[in-house]
């Protein structure tokens, strides 16, 4: 999203499962520019019920409009994490003013994970790491490490994973929100 000619970069959140546990982690930064306009962003929610996580990147209002209508899908697919994706990002991707939408939504339940775009993906990544926003690969790139050479669970994981991505990336901080299933 621009404001002027300054782009608004927002957001690092990662999100980590095992066999028994899902966990997903965001920083609290936003900036426009070269200047960080908030510090304390909350970019996580549960839904469902609070069998669900959900994270977002990318502009908050339009973010927003997505965990709207993402709650709305869960409840009428009755908790159904797959198919209420599949038709958010239908939707998204066909109606006229959802399809300006500036946002990408993690979304995990027990079972699964999913990336959730405007142009139509609704992506199950192969690995048990998936990140999104500014400082993505950072985020994942440290979780992969962390799993492979630690035996943390996934919310320490995310946690500490987050930690890396903030020294790191220039728009993501250490104020971290962390939620687990």
């Amino acid at each position: 999203m621009e404001i002027g000619n300054f782009k608004i970069k927002a957001t690092t959140v990662v999100c980590v499962r095992n066999k028994k546990n899902v966990a997903m982690a965001g920083d609290g930064q936003v900036t426009l520019g070269n200047t960080v306009m908030k510090n304390n962003a909350l970019k996580i929610r549960k839904l469902y019920n609070e069998t669900i996580l959900s994270g977002f990147a990318g502009a908050v209002a339009d973010a927003l409009t997505l965990f709207e209508r993402i709650e709305k899908k869960l409840d009428e697919f009755h908790g159904d994490l797959v198919k209420s994706c599949v038709e958010l990002t239908r939707d998204w991707r066909t109606d006229k003013y959802l399809r300006k939408l500036e946002a990408m939504l993690l979304i995990a339940d027990k079972d699964r994970t999913l990336i959730l775009s405007g142009s139509g993906e609704v992506i199950e990544p192969d690995e048990n790491v998936i990140a999104i926003g500014s400082g993505a690969e950072f985020a994942r790139s440290a979780a992969l490490a962390l799993i492979e050479n630690t035996k943390l669970k996934p919310v320490e994981i995310v946690k500490k994973s987050m930690e890396i991505a903030s020294k790191i990336c220039i728009y993501t901080n250490k104020n971290i929100s962390t939620f687990e299933l």
